[in-house]
């Protein structure tokens, strides 16, 4: 007989280019390396092969992240870690996520990726915020669209070095016995 693996849902929220993916593979390979059974749910792909067909207005985006916290949840209590790196721009959606997670008793920690948008704008992975400002696209988050920030997420982690925002979660993952 194996050990009960606790699962967990860390909820990695934050504007486009904030980070969000790159801290949550990080955090999922070091894991890894330590045997741990870990899934990174990137929004981007969820959206891609989940979510194909939704677009970008409030329900769309609302209806995508209640896929990828059902996703995540299913997951979480069935032992693996999940990092979900999802913009997820509306509070009430990501309340609705928690919540699911507290009715099947399972953890859940919001980490808010609080890079400021003038370094995401610098950063513009994806190149969104060019296509923003050449007036290629509209309703990009946290410029011409609402970013609601968590009020009190378990997590905030600001703009430093990649080390250190692995090893900010990872605390946060010991100190509440989910490692």
């Amino acid at each position: 007989m194996h050990p009960t693996v606790t699962g967990a849902t860390v909820w990695l929220t934050g504007l486009p280019s904030a980070g969000k993916t790159t801290v949550a593979t990080a955090v999922g390979e070091r894991l890894r390396a330590q045997g741990r059974r870990v899934e990174v749910l990137d929004g981007d792909a969820v959206r891609e092969h989940l979510s194909a067909g939704l677009g970008f207005s409030r329900a769309d985006r609302d209806t995508n992240v209640a896929r990828i916290g059902f996703v995540a949840e299913l997951l979480a209590r069935n032992g693996v870690l999940v990092l979900a790196a999802v913009i997820s721009p509306y509070a009430a959606a990501r309340d609705a996520v928690r919540a699911r997670h507290v009715a099947s008793d399972t953890p859940f920690l919001e980490v808010h990726v609080a890079t400021p948008v003038e370094i995401c704008s610098v950063r513009d992975v994806k190149g969104l915020y060019a296509k923003q400002r050449a007036g290629e696209i509209t309703g990009l988050t946290g410029v011409d669209d609402v970013y609601e920030a968590p009020e009190a997420p378990e997590l905030v982690l600001q703009p430093e070095s990649l080390d250190a925002s692995v090893d900010a979660v990872l605390a946060a993952l010991s100190e509440r016995g989910l490692l």
